[in-house]
């Protein structure tokens, strides 16, 4: 094969790219008129019984043009993804359209590359408008820019796969005024990041955010005796590895790169599939359509005798109410006293929800519902 018959067959690839860009956008649009039928007749955004049908359909078809049953689950599970999450966020903004304007201003942890941010891209690229970004070294600050009307939105990580819930997060939901809004799942991969030319023998300290050490304790445990300093955020990190000779930070590859910093070992955490989850809080609470999947967090302090935890939960399954997080955390100032988190697959316009509300109060001292929101998590089809 020559390079002139090599070039001509990747204009031929491109030109096929291309195509298929055209026909995935045809395909979006599509699916945004479907919404509209879906409204007016109040049915289920997603239709799990057909994405079954259909994917057994372009299986079977992709197997008659030579394509593996895997390459063809995966590449339609994820339009099918974007489909129906593109859907959700449309039916959204219909019902708060001047809560979701033209401009999102979106308080995060970090800088540019931090897992915050890239979580900020992906929950917002489903919303139409325009993002702008403002990084913030600390939770307390992204709740106070949201509090203060200086950002629409704030990003904060809840819990990780791989080092389970983030306390500070819990802790200070206790008595920010804000309200949970939206989640989003952000996968995490994080690398060992240093000065170009630096090797890991010569490495003596080590910079992250606490959250990442703690993802990445069997990798450090067997580093030996290396020196560990924790930032308030990866994006101080990073500068200090920056700014300090054989040292190196935790971060994702991206991160490293916009700094100037290059990849040294990759795959550091304790999980090969490692996720954060994160919240999305805003000053006001938004409708949420019950013809979408919806959660409910709320924070509790049941009464100080015996059963009165047990009573509580027993009002969630009276109610047929699906509780999927359970979270204790201590009460600042009061020794030994605890609140509960609590996560439902609900939505508080249902009025078994509403009549579950009001007998919980006969069970706490108090009930402070966090927010009432689109669950984001999708669970695929299983054709295979």
């Amino acid at each position: 094969m020559t390079e002139n018959t090599l070039n001509a067959l990747r204009r031929d690839i491109n030109e096929i790219d291309s195509d298929l860009m055209v026909l995935l956008a045809k395909r979006r649009r599509i699916s945004h008129s479907v919404l509209e039928y879906k409204i007016t007749n109040n049915k289920p955004i997603r239709d799990e019984e057909r994405e079954q049908v259909l994917l057994e359909k372009l299986i079977s078809y992709g197997k008659s043009l030579g394509l593996d049953a895997f390459y063809i689950n995966s590449v339609f599970q994820t339009i099918l993804e974007d489909s129906v999450l593109n859907q959700q966020a449309l039916l959204q903004k219909s019902l708060n359209p001047e809560a979701l304007g033209d401009t999102h201003r979106v308080a995060y942890l970090g800088g540019q590359g931090s897992y915050s941010q890239l979580a900020c891209h992906k929950y917002f690229s489903r919303r139409p408008g325009k993002v702008v970004e403002l990084g913030c070294p600390s939770f307390d600050k992204i709740t106070e820019q949201v509090e203060r009307g200086q950002a629409d939105y704030g990003l904060l990580p809840i819990e990780n796969t791989s080092s389970g819930s983030i306390n500070e997060v819990f802790d200070l939901l206790q008595h920010a005024q804000v309200s949970i809004v939206g989640e989003v799942t952000q996968t995490v991969e994080h690398c060992l990041l240093t000065n170009p030319g630096t090797e890991l023998k010569d490495v003596n300290k080590i910079f992250a955010h606490h959250q990442p050490f703690a993802q990445c304790s069997r990798f450090l445990q067997g580093l030996g005796d290396i020196q560990h300093e924790a930032c308030d955020s990866t994006s101080s990190a990073l500068q200090s590895a920056l700014d300090t000779p054989q040292s190196a930070a935790i971060a994702s590859a991206q991160a490293g790169k916009n700094i100037g910093l290059e990849v040294i070992k990759t795959g550091l955490a304790n999980q090969a599939e490692n996720h954060s989850r994160f919240i999305v809080v805003a000053r006001e609470a938004l409708q949420v359509s019950t013809q979408l999947p919806t959660k409910i967090s709320l924070i509790m302090a049941t009464k100080q005798q015996v059963g009165s935890l047990a009573d509580a939960l027993m009002v969630f399954k009276c109610h047929n109410i699906n509780m999927v997080k359970l979270e204790s955390r201590p009460v600042p100032g009061n020794p030994w006293e605890e609140v509960f988190y609590v996560d439902l697959l609900a939505n508080t316009a249902e009025k078994r929800v509403q009549e579950a509300m009001e007998q919980l109060k006969e069970h706490t001292q108090f009930v402070r519902v966090l927010g009432c929101y689109q669950s984001e998590s999708l669970q695929a089809v299983d054709v295979l």
